[in-house]
């Protein structure tokens, strides 16, 4: 089997895996980081949702072989690690502020989405409102939309 390696939350890594394997199965299964979650595999619940160089992107839908030793990839795990301070995310700290999460599964997913949206949106000169919101399409089982949507807005104004 192949060496693959790239950067995962700020630390390059290297496994020995097929190329066609699925990025989530590594990072989950091989590397032993369980934030990103395995929902549907298919890129739609999108509970994996992680960032590739910055953005949103569902490790589920691409193979080990598509990521490059260049390529940083982030997990919820990492996410407090890719601002100033010492504690979370301001989109965690929004998420606790607003009791979002219920089961929680769809969290790390929603959060990771969210962040990437509020970048997008400030790099566009967008305001982060609720049709800027409806762009993100992760699952929540649990139907916490309401607060989803408010955490988002507040975090959105500490980043």
């Amino acid at each position: 089997m192949p060496d693959q390696t790239f950067k995962l939350n700020g630390k390059t890594v290297t496994v020995d895996t097929d190329d066609d394997v699925r990025l989530l199965w590594v990072i989950r299964d091989l590397l032993g980081v369980t934030g990103p979650k395995y929902g549907c595999g298919i890129n739609v619940c999108k509970a994996c949702t992680s960032h590739y160089n910055g953005k949103a992107f569902n490790p589920c839908s691409v193979q080990v072989k598509d990521i490059k030793p260049e390529d940083e990839i982030t997990t919820i795990e990492g996410l407090a690690d890719t601002v100033e301070g010492d504690g979370l995310h301001p989109m965690q700290d929004a998420w606790l502020k607003y009791d979002v999460g219920q089961c929680g599964y769809c969290q790390p997913g929603q959060i990771m989405a969210a962040v990437a949206k509020v970048r997008q949106c400030q790099a566009e000169g967008r305001e982060v409102d609720d049709s800027a919101i409806e762009e993100i399409r992760n699952m929540c089982r649990c139907g916490t939309y309401n607060r989803i949507r408010e955490a988002i807005k507040d975090g959105a104004q500490n980043m």
